[in-house]
């Protein structure tokens, strides 16, 4: 088996209610729900449930789907039960995966920092599509923060 330094950093899962939602992973699955206060007062676009120590679900609401603009046509994805899926490298890797989708001609947005993940605030990260549709995000806590959790 291959050593492959990229780890799942999150999923963003469309919900109706990201209050229930996280009341169901909490109760049902045994997950850890976190910024739910902070959403319910209106300081968090969404909430978050841990998977792992390494790995987080976002419960992003669908009225989030309109402002959805990191890639085209992005808002349409609310019909969908997954919005992106993040992975989690380090630096260099983050680099040389912008810059392989880049040169293949794969449109990336721009480059995003301190946006809230599994490890706490990303340092940098950006999005693209995969010849699918479907849409990821890269990002990277910074070499520090490798093996940090957050």
């Amino acid at each position: 088996m291959t050593d492959n330094t990229t780890r799942l950093d999150h999923v963003v899962l469309w919900v109706r209610d990201p209050v229930a939602a996280a009341d169901f992973y909490e109760k049902v699955l045994g997950l850890e729900p976190l910024r739910v206060a902070e959403f319910s007062a209106g300081k968090a676009s969404f909430p978050s449930v841990r998977l792992n120590e390494e790995t987080i679900f976002d419960l992003a609401p669908l009225t989030l789907a309109e402002r959805m603009s990191v890639v085209p046509d992005a808002d349409k994805s609310a019909g969908h039960p997954v919005n992106h899926v993040c992975l989690a490298l380090a630096e260099s890797g983050f680099e040389a995966l912008r810059a392989r989708l880049e040169e293949s001609g794969t449109p990336v947005s721009d480059i995003s920092h301190n946006a809230f993940g599994a490890r706490g605030k990303a340092r940098s990260g950006f999005y693209f599509r995969d010849p699918d549709g479907n849409i990821f995000e890269a990002r990277h806590y910074g070499e520090d923060q490798e093996g940090a959790e957050g």
